[in-house]
């Protein structure tokens, strides 16, 4: 987490899907205005922002219509950089801060870059009782998702499973939602109602993982 309040020309990388804090991300980066970017951030140790877009695509086409970005974001360190071949990378970053864009603007190659204030972080808050089967099956989800390779640097603490915000935004990032609603349970600033509204879209869709445990008789 970043310890100052705010950024200033904060290079963006806007994508077609939401960024969590805590969140890996997964990126082959080939397009000219962010390989330079990239490597000076690895270089420097810096950040990049990662929005969702609102309107346009992700790589630049000739005639498309012009890309608009969502207010907020998430800042992304990059964790692993690996060159595949001559004009593409490889990386995994993690999300970090939260942020909202102040201003934003394009420059003349095509990167956006925007001055940003520093969203807080999520209070840490304990799942009640009536959610907890939203952590248990959060685990079971995750291990059968690394299956018999177990990474154990990616495991989840139980600090993590006991936390609603951290429960909440995995839930999120991998339900199939329309990005304008991932972007709504990001921004959201109770760690509990995000956990709260995940587990109604969880009991909509007859996962019984949303529901409470059964109590012994």
């Amino acid at each position: 987490m970043t310890e100052t309040s705010s950024l200033h020309s904060l290079p963006l990388f806007p994508l077609g899907t939401v960024l969590f804090p805590g969140g890996h991300l997964s990126l082959r980066v080939f397009e000219v205005r962010y390989l330079d970017m990239v490597r000076k951030c690895q270089s420097t140790g810096a950040p990049f922002g990662v929005v969702a877009l609102q309107s346009g695509h992700e790589v630049r086409k000739a005639g498309a219509q012009p890309e608009q970005l969502f207010a907020e974001g998430v800042l992304a360190r990059i964790e692993m950089l690996e060159p595949l071949q001559a004009g593409l990378l490889h990386l995994q970053c993690l999300g970090m801060q939260r942020f909202h864009i102040q201003n934003s603007w394009q420059l003349p190659h095509g990167l956006w870059v925007a001055d940003v204030n520093m969203l807080d972080a999520d209070t840490a808050m304990s799942i009640p009782p009536h959610l907890l089967n939203m952590a248990h099956a959060l685990f079971q989800v995750l291990m059968n998702m690394q299956g018999q390779d177990v990474d154990h640097r990616y495991l989840p603490t139980p600090s993590q499973l006991n936390d609603c915000g951290w429960v909440a935004n995995r839930w999120a990032e991998m339900l199939p939602l329309p990005v304008s609603v991932k972007q709504q349970l990001m921004t959201l600033d109770s760690p509990l109602l995000r956990l709260e509204l995940v587990a109604d879209v969880l009991e909509q869709n007859g996962i019984g993982s949303a529901q409470p445990p059964t109590q012994p008789e």
